[in-house]
């Protein structure tokens, strides 16, 4: 079988050849470009086009959804007795007959947790699909779109109000996300909330509820700036701007000059990682876990959600605050959940490199089937 398999393919390649040289298309030697760029052009800019839904779509549902509910999801637990028979008693045979029928049973309690909804993307969007239908997984997407489009445009103008710079950029984006906290909390309550019958707008927090979260916003949104240009900083304090621009002349330097630059850029990578894993995630989280805890009483959570954080809040109606502090926000989040949360990262960092590899195939597959052996020049 293999030799025939053999035999078909190396007709089929030389009848391919045979067609091109009769077409008129270049073959080796010849300096003759591809004719054909325009539906080169189309393929790729199609598959970009894909590449980028299908990116969008990833970070929204997994990093965005499925992230937000794992960080707020409060595992629960099932209690439930056994009545022991007097035969199954410890003391049973150390007992006589008239001990046993006047000693009184207990039953055993036994308390199992059950497996958190989140700690599968499958099971995730399995849950969200099956309480509020099929586009669950695309749940506020209308308002992260507002929010989104609100943020650019505020932060283009106190950019102009602010002056250009590494600095007064930082402080444009965090005013920028403090303004807008409102609308990004109303994007929380209606992602980890089943759904309801009111428009979003109706659904707005209170001026009141915003004050709230001022707070851990400003926090979350200097964390993200943080993290953004301290590794900025690095990679221009160890000078290697002039290295990358100019990549051609990398192979004269010396073997120690190109180890340092090695380290270095390797040292400016984990910056940014430590910076997101030890500084945004909790202040995220955070975040997060503040915005749920002021979910309105008549919206109910779409998995399973502690309102009073351990007993750490007592409702407004009863004169305690209705809010869960910073603190116990985070100290709630266990490591369990913690390690869940990272954990989930890991496989939408997996999810996203294996998207693009496979984007990367596509177009390379695209351009040799349209050009042949022959790639642009």
């Amino acid at each position: 079988m293999s030799g025939i398999a053999t035999h078909l393919v190396r007709r089929g390649v030389e009848a391919t050849h045979a067609k091109y040289r009769s077409s008129g298309v270049p073959q080796d030697g010849d300096n003759k470009p591809f004719g054909h760029p325009h539906a080169v052009a189309a393929a790729l800019g199609i598959t970009v086009i894909a590449w980028f839904f299908a990116m969008s779509a990833i970070q929204y549902v997994y990093n965005g959804v499925v992230a937000t509910l794992t960080m707020i999801e409060s595992p629960t637990a099932t209690a439930f007795t056994v009545e022991p028979t007097a035969s199954e008693e410890a003391d049973a045979p150390l007992l006589s007959v008239d001990e046993k029928k006047s000693a009184p049973a207990e039953p055993d309690l036994f308390l199992v947790k059950t497996k958190p909804i989140t700690s599968k993307i499958r099971t995730t969007i399995r849950h969200l699909k099956s309480e509020a239908g099929k586009w669950a997984p695309f749940r506020g997407l209308h308002v992260a779109m507002v929010y989104c489009a609100l943020h650019q445009i505020l932060f283009e103008l106190l950019t102009t109000a602010f002056g250009v710079g590494m600095v007064p950029q930082a402080i444009a984006a965090i005013t920028t996300t403090v303004i807008l906290c409102r609308l990004q909390m109303l994007w929380t309550h209606i992602v980890i909330s089943t759904p309801s019958e009111q428009k979003w707008y109706r659904r707005f927090p209170s001026v009141e509820a915003g004050k709230k979260i001022i707070v851990p916003t400003t926090i979350m949104a200097v964390a993200e700036q943080f993290a953004i240009y301290i590794p900025v900083a690095l990679f221009q304090f160890f000078g290697l701007e002039y290295y990358y621009q100019h990549p051609s002349e990398f192979h004269k330097y010396s073997d120690m000059q190109k180890n340092s630059v090695m380290l270095a850029s390797f040292a400016v990578a984990i910056s940014g990682l430590v910076a997101s894993v030890l500084v945004v995630i909790p202040a995220v989280v955070t975040l997060k876990r503040v915005q749920a805890s002021l979910l309105p009483e008549e919206n109910e959570s779409i998995v399973p959600f502690d309102r009073t954080f351990g007993g750490k809040v007592q409702p407004a109606v009863l004169g305690g605050s209705g809010v869960v502090s910073m603190l116990d926000a985070w100290k709630t989040f266990d490591w369990a959940a913690r390690f869940r949360l990272l954990k989930l990262y890991l496989k939408i960092t997996a999810i996203q490199i294996a998207t693009s590899i496979l984007f990367i195939l596509t177009a390379v597959a695209e351009v040799r089937l349209i050009n042949g052996d022959y790639i642009l020049y």
